[in-house]
């Protein structure tokens, strides 16, 4: 062989090698697709048991005819889906926002809950898929939600995956979609979005895909204050990634300075808008839901506890059923730490939970707000994962009927979502 034939032989062995590593990837595409089939079908199966009790529940009692208008009621069970939160979502998509311009001497007692409060993807998304399909608002908030849902599940075998297989998986996948706070999944709620961003965040940090975890909480800044909690955690893992220099320097980097421009820009667009750059947080108190340190939450459980009901927004059922909910929190804390998972896990858990706790609030909420803290069924779901799916699957079927109460009619016809 001449030496003039050595070059483009090289460049053959190149092509075939790219090829190959094509091919290579759209193999393991192709497999984590089928490796989601399952999880994704478990997911699916327990949330139509919980929606179909909770609709025949509704169907039942026809309540649903007693919401308020203002509320979003309508004359279809499935319309109380679009209630409360839902409503104020529907009249962004529909309308745009309209946040209240304040003079620079303004005080609080001049502000007025508006729309401001709700961060702008989750709206900005139905617009679009409304003007795109013709569902309308209701019907793309529905459709978005679901889908995000499905998102999010994936996202949270992904991650349970990387730590305990592919068993414990697809069981965390059923326990979200039937936890306590898991009707808001496939209502006109934000929760499910938010979740697929945050859960899939994760996994980029625990696989040190730094470019993705750091957009993928940009992104999530757009969608909810409490995205705060998923800036903080892939901010955090890398930093401590830059200084151990384990993935260089400038993957790590860029995820930790892009990462909470989403939140911080809203937050100032509000200020900009209300003519305060606290303008944001002083809708959050119009709203009554607010950070103070824990001081409602030191009140509202023992008064629950004594079946008392004399805080803000009392519910009585669904307020002793979210104290039941509060009440596993620091078991299954413990029982996470244990495991000792990775710090993005620790620190989004965490702040989560402190979120929830360290806030005014409607307290029957509790439920939704930790829907988020998914890495705390994981301990559940390592311990599940030893039973034969004989003995598995109806326990995840009975439950997640169950959920059509406890996650459904409690919340949404019962309590205040």
């Amino acid at each position: 062989m001449s030496v003039t034939d050595r070059p483009a032989e090289r460049t053959g062995t190149s092509k075939r090698g790219t090829a190959a590593a094509a091919a290579a990837g759209r193999g393991r595409a192709g497999r984590v697709l089928v490796d989601l089939v399952k999880p994704l079908a478990v997911y699916g199966v327990v949330k139509a048991a919980g929606l179909a009790v909770f609709l025949w529940l509704l169907h039942y009692s026809r309540e649903y005819r007693n919401k308020p208008i203002g509320s979003g009621g309508g004359r279809r069970p499935w319309d109380v889906l679009g209630t409360w939160d839902g409503w104020w979502y529907q009249d962004i998509a529909s309308r745009g926002y309209h946040p209240q311009v304040l003079s620079a001497h303004a005080q609080l007692s001049e502000v007025r809950p508006n729309s401001a409060a709700f961060f702008p993807l989750y709206p900005g998304l139905m617009r679009g898929v409304s003007e795109i399909t013709g569902l309308g608002v209701y019907g793309a908030g529905i459709l978005i939600s679901v889908v995000a849902s499905f998102v999010a599940a994936a996202g949270i075998f992904m991650v349970v995956r990387l730590m305990g297989g592919t068993r414990a998986g697809v069981v965390a996948t059923g326990l979200w979609g039937l936890a306590p706070g898991s009707g808001a999944e496939w209502a006109v709620y934000s929760d499910s979005l938010f979740v697929a961003l945050a859960s899939w965040a994760c996994w980029a940090v625990m696989t040190r895909r730094w470019l993705t975890a750091g957009t993928l909480a940009f992104v999530a800044g757009f969608n909810r204050p409490t995205s705060a909690a998923i800036i903080a955690a892939v901010g955090l893992s890398a930093l401590i990634a830059l200084f151990r220099r384990k993935d260089g320097v400038l993957r790590p980097l860029t995820a930790m300075l892009i990462a909470p421009w989403g939140f911080l820009g809203y937050l100032a667009w509000v200020g900009w808008a209300m003519g305060r750059p606290t303008g944001y947080f002083m809708i959050q108190r119009s709203w009554n839901h607010y950070f103070d340190a824990g001081n409602f939450m030191i009140h509202a459980i023992p008064e629950i506890m004594i079946g008392r009901f004399h805080y803000l927004w009392p519910w009585p059922l669904a307020d002793m059923f979210s104290l039941a909910v509060l009440m596993l929190v620091p078991a299954l804390l413990f029982l996470l730490l244990r495991r000792r998972p990775p710090l993005v896990l620790i620190v989004f858990t965490l702040l989560t939970i402190a979120s929830t706790v360290t806030s005014q609030q409607i307290f029957s909420n509790v439920p939704r707000y930790l829907l988020p803290a998914f890495p705390l069924w994981i301990p559940v779901a390592l311990a599940l994962q030893r039973l034969k799916w004989t003995s598995l699957a109806p326990v995840l079927l009975f439950f997640g009927a169950a959920s059509g109460w406890y996650a459904g009619y409690l919340m949404f016809q019962l309590g205040t979502p």
